[in-house]
């Protein structure tokens, strides 16, 4: 394996990602979507998720394909992304055919960032209008780091943000991660260095090897507010699957939410990864090719989580400094 050309997770052909932010207001929306609909599936595994239409991707339901997945902040405020999109796609004659009328497809999942030192006093809110724009700003190529919803996100000890990566899979199978981390834990050791590091590529987060000194029986470390969390995800393919085989691979995709984030999947955090699929390559390997695709999946969510953290930017009023300003340059 190795990672695709822009090692993002639009390296997975016809998908692409829309970023918007309000900068007072420390939040933003990620949009992903394809050029036409695509398999999608859900898998949550932290105990306090905030999420829209999840229920539909199960399955045994009667939609099989979504139109757009969107991650956003605002805790539930921010949910409200979801129909700023889902306009956008029915002015554009997109959604699910319901006898002449469209509905689109737009689930949406949610982390808290409301105590990040933004002013929070809207008096509208604002998520239906980032969630137009960050439609509106679909490309193939995007940023990490403070972007997206990935603006005002917060780890125990640093500034968290919108991370990615990819990797094309022997055989020419692709599989990308999106991510907004905004964990209870650390993605760091004391030293600096990432959690994620042995399945790093080259210096995608800096190249600085594997934490030293790490105490296992030493208490983690997480926000002094441990309800100001969650970090959400998206993992991708262009292998063809079914919705069951898709829910597997978010499944698998949680693993490297763990080797990532210290700890992960805690009461305090929603975390959830949805997977999506393209179909526009068909198992060579029917029964091989599903498991090789979710360590893949769990490989990308790794490095994605340390390559939004390794990317964050400062801004005014920030509570927390970035991985840049606490452990310098690369």
């Amino acid at each position: 394996m190795k990672p695709g050309a822009r090692n993002l997770i639009t390296d997975v052909a016809g998908l692409m990602v829309g970023n918007a932010a309000d900068e007072a207001v420390k939040t933003g929306v990620t949009v992903l979507a394809g050029e036409v609909p695509f398999v999608a599936a859900v898998h949550v595994m932290g105990g306090a998720p905030g999420t829209r239409e999840t229920d539909l991707l199960a399955p045994d339901k009667l939609v099989q394909e979504v139109d757009a997945l969107v991650l956003a902040g605002g805790s539930a405020f921010g949910l409200d992304a979801a129909s700023g999109v889902a306009d956008g796609l029915r002015a554009q004659g997109r959604g699910f055919d319901v006898g002449g009328q469209k509905v689109p497809i737009v689930p949406a999942a949610i982390m808290f960032d409301l105590l990040n030192g933004g002013d929070k006093e809207w008096r509208e809110n604002p998520y239906k209008r980032l969630g137009h724009s960050a439609l509106g700003a679909l490309a193939e190529d995007f940023p990490l780091g403070s972007v997206g919803a990935g603006t005002g996100a917060m780890l125990a000890d640093l500034k968290g943000g919108l991370g990615s990566a990819s990797l094309v899979l022997d055989g020419g199978l692709t599989v990308g991660a999106l991510v907004v981390v905004n964990a209870v834990g650390s993605a760091t050791g004391p030293d600096g260095r990432f959690w994620a590091a042995p399945w790093e590529f080259g210096r995608e987060f800096g190249g600085l090897g594997s934490i030293t000194g790490f105490d296992p029986g030493a208490e983690p470390v997480t926000k002094l507010t441990p309800r100001t969390a969650t970090t959400i995800a998206i993992v991708a393919t262009d292998a063809a699957l079914t919705q069951a085989q898709a829910t597997r691979l978010a499944v698998a995709a949680h693993d490297g939410m763990a080797r990532a984030l210290h700890p992960s999947h805690t009461p305090y955090d929603g975390d959830l990864v949805f997977a999506a699929s393209t179909g526009m390559k068909p198992l060579a390997r029917p029964e091989a090719d599903p498991l090789r695709l979710g360590h893949a999946a769990a490989v990308c969510l790794a490095r994605a989580i340390a390559r939004g953290v390794h990317a964050a930017a400062p801004a005014p009023g920030d509570p927390l400094p970035t991985w840049r300003a606490a452990f310098g340059p690369d």
